[in-house]
């Protein structure tokens, strides 16, 4: 479980996030959503410890990580795995190599442990051993995804961070994606957070929701809730499409008849 008190960061003069408070479950797929310039994408890099908060704590399992020691930071790094928006593979190492770069920071193993250790999660996400000595320009980008996610994943993390994972597929890999992220999950009982403007994901996956709005956080619930929210901005966010809009008027339909019977 990860919980956020007050958290706020500044870029000079500029507030990106302004006291957020929230908590993000173990076992549960957590998703953060809102339009571009929310500060969604800073809010997840103070969570995972790129960028530094202004002030606030993030306290990952009860521990408040301001006041960690540099060994207890060390810890918590490789406790965390992250799947990067593009995927951001390295591009000079093979399939496996990338997924065994974070053993080979973070772990004693040797050669053999690690390489049997990135071909066992690789296998997990449905990648085939043919791809295992492929380089990253050689396979298509859902299995790009896949090795990323595989490569966030090989440490037996705690904490799972993804941004826009789904970014530049086409809806059915999509979809394929979302359903191994909740999967692992569940799975691994991993506090995943994940960044996406996508609201395929939000209806398959959104057992948790925040909604940003100019850093704040604007709005909270699942992905039951989140049709007939309550709120302009949320509104306008979910029914940017046509067939959401439509989708909408038939639940709004649903619940005034359901009121009028009672």
């Amino acid at each position: 479980m990860i919980e956020v008190k007050n958290l706020r960061k500044s870029f000079e003069d500029k507030e990106v996030l302004k006291g957020i408070d929230t908590v993000f479950e173990a076992g549960k797929t957590n998703l953060i959503i809102g339009q571009s310039g929310s500060g969604k994408t800073v809010f997840l890099k103070c969570m995972s410890g790129l960028i530094v908060p202004s002030s606030g704590q993030i306290l990952f399992n009860g521990k408040d990580t301001s006041n960690f020691t540099y060994e207890e930071r060390q810890k918590l790094r490789s406790e965390i795995g992250t799947v990067f928006q593009g995927s951001a593979l390295f591009d000079s190492m093979t399939v496996r190599e990338n997924v065994r770069f974070p053993l080979e920071m973070f772990s004693n193993h040797s050669a053999k442990e690690m390489n049997m250790r990135a071909e066992q999660v690789l296998e997990r996400v449905n990648l085939t051993t043919e791809s295992f000595n492929k380089y990253p320009s050689e396979i298509s980008g859902g299995m790009q995804k896949r090795v990323a996610i595989a490569r966030a994943i090989v440490n037996n993390p705690k904490y799972l961070f993804a941004d826009e994972p789904n970014s530049g597929l086409d809806p059915q890999t999509a979809m394929v994606i979302d359903k191994l992220l909740h999967e692992l999950t569940v799975e691994y009982n991993t506090t995943t957070i994940i960044n996406t403007h996508d609201m395929n994901s939000v209806m398959e996956i959104g057992e948790t929701i925040i909604f940003l709005k100019n850093g704040y956080k604007e709005w909270a619930g699942d992905k039951n809730q989140i049709l007939t929210a309550d709120n302009d901005a949320v509104i306008d966010f979910v029914y940017s499409s046509k067939l959401f809009t439509k989708l909408r008027e038939v639940l709004l339909k649903e619940k005034q008849n359901s009121s009028n019977k009672n």
